[in-house]
């Protein structure tokens, strides 16, 4: 029997946390029939899909943190960390998995994996194609500086080690641009495209994710707001498990409220290149201008107005709840602002879900909202791209290439200013659930948008093949070398 191709995917960080590259796994088990070993951190779980497969084997390297370091010297912590990357990485890539036919590794971070890669490749004979999801040295160069000496001599790393690669794919035909013009880098642009899992969720989808929901939804500690004042006084006895504040099941049957919030999702990173506070300023200004605009004052019975709409009264624009999902530094500090707020028509929820409930909540969800930005303006956001899958239209903030994935219009709209995300929430709110009509528009149209293609289809196209010709020339060389 013909022996399998083996590929080892490398990501110099949490594998959980990278959705693009638990995809090339799945292809290459699935499509291509493939052995994989994904060499990564720990941290995350990854998709259920990724862990059940039994071609695809998960090797965790240890983090390497230098705490105390870091106080007396950035840079010389910098210099130890790498190279004491450099030695595991090399380790597991020489020495703890099989040899690969050719390493498929993430960038970034540039430092020290290309180099590490290089190294194991050469001593392997195998093949070494890079992913670019951005370039490392401008993610560097938020918190430094882009004339810092540091990144500079990133750059130079990044750039050195990628002309030293069989093959490169990319996210955008920016980034495409950007490599063969200025780093002498010929790349295949493979865009994000949503797996078969990210799909619209079926009522009974939607209801079952509400209920397990409902406790973190409820009962937040330390928030006040108006869904955890519709449901005060209740406990775990009294409480109906069947209602949850979108939906309702009697017997067989599940319906959505009519006097439901409406569902927005943003996933972030809580990091510098996703400015939160553009969704919280939004979400203020919303609040605000719904109270104007229904020539509500300040003397409103905040409580009549809550139990009235829990009792099915309906207002031209509805409540507002805002789901935020993911993990980041950031987050307790955003967390202690949202703990202070005093809005009638808009609540905030942030918490981390299973990779499996993540499709689901998109695909419940109403609207997306996008704060990515990017350190280069060259890449993409992927939950943009998992949003279209779901059906789920998005509003974002504007950058150069974002309209390569976000069709102003047709499946979301942009946005410059906290203040024209929260014009937008107004026009297409208004009238929600049923007379929203520029909002099932772009629900329409973002359906479309994620039926268009999907990951296995663009991976079959753009990097199967380019995979196969670099194993393909490997194999050639080595059996050149054994006559």
């Amino acid at each position: 029997m013909e022996k399998k191709c083996r590929v080892a995917i490398v990501v110099l960080g949490d594998i959980g946390r990278s959705p693009r590259m638990q995809y090339h796994a799945l292809s290459l088990a699935t499509q291509a029939q493939f052995e994989v070993d994904i060499v990564s951190n720990g941290g995350s779980e990854p998709h259920m899909a990724v862990t059940k497969n039994s071609s695809i084997h998960i090797h965790e390297m240890a983090s390497v943190r230098l705490q105390g370091l870091s106080k007396i010297s950035r840079v010389f912590a910098l210099l130890i960390k790498s190279a004491i990357q450099f030695v595991i990485l090399v380790w597991f890539l020489c020495f703890k998995i099989p040899r690969p036919d050719i390493f498929l590794v993430q960038n970034p971070p540039s430092v020290p994996t290309l180099a590490a890669v290089k190294l194991s490749s050469l001593l392997g004979r195998c093949g070494f194609l890079i992913d670019w999801h951005n370039f490392g040295y401008t993610i560097l160069g938020m918190s430094h500086g882009r004339r810092h000496i540091i990144v500079k001599l990133y750059r130079w790393f990044e750039k050195y080690f990628a002309k030293t690669s069989d093959g490169s794919l990319c996210v955008t035909k920016a980034m495409q641009h950007e490599l063969a013009q200025n780093w002498g880098v010929k790349a295949s642009v493979l865009y994000d495209q949503p797996p078969e899992f990210f799909h619209p969720a079926t009522l009974k989808e939607s209801h079952e994710l509400f209920c397990r929901l409902d406790k973190s939804i409820c009962y937040p500690v330390g928030l006040h707001d108006y869904v955890n004042r519709e449901n005060y006084g209740l406990n775990d006895a009294s409480r109906d498990p069947s209602h949850t504040c979108f939906s309702s099941q009697n017997g067989d049957n599940i319906s959505l409220k009519a006097s439901r919030p409406a569902l927005v999702v943003s996933s972030t990173s809580w990091t510098s290149d996703e400015d939160f506070s553009l969704l919280l300023e939004a979400a203020i200004m919303y609040d605000r201008r719904v109270s104007a605009a229904l020539n509500e004052d300040d003397s409103i019975d905040e409580e009549k107005l809550w139990i009235d709409i829990k009792d099915g009264k309906q207002y031209l624009y509805p409540r507002i709840l805002f789901i935020i999902t993911g993990k980041g530094p950031e987050r307790k500090k955003y967390e202690e602002q949202i703990k202070k707020l005093k809005l009638r028509r808009v609540a905030f929820r942030t918490m981390w879900l299973p990779a499996e409930d993540y499709p689901l909540l998109l695909g419940s969800a109403d609207l997306g909202v996008s704060l990515h930005t990017s350190s280069s303006g060259l890449d993409l956001p992927m939950k943009v791209v998992d949003m279209f899958g779901c059906g789920l239209p998005v509003c974002a903030v504007s950058f150069s290439c974002i309209e390569e994935l976000v069709k102003v219009g047709k499946n979301g709209l942009l946005f410059c200013s906290s203040s024209e995300l929260a014009d937008q929430l107004m026009m297409l709110f208004k009238g929600f659930p049923d007379k929203s009509d520029a909002l099932k528009a772009l629900q329409h149209g973002a359906f479309a948008t994620g039926s268009s293609s999907r990951w296995s289809t663009e991976w079959e196209t753009h990097a199967f093949p380019l995979i196969q010709e670099i194993i393909s020339r490997k194999q050639g060389m080595r059996r050149h070398l054994l006559r």
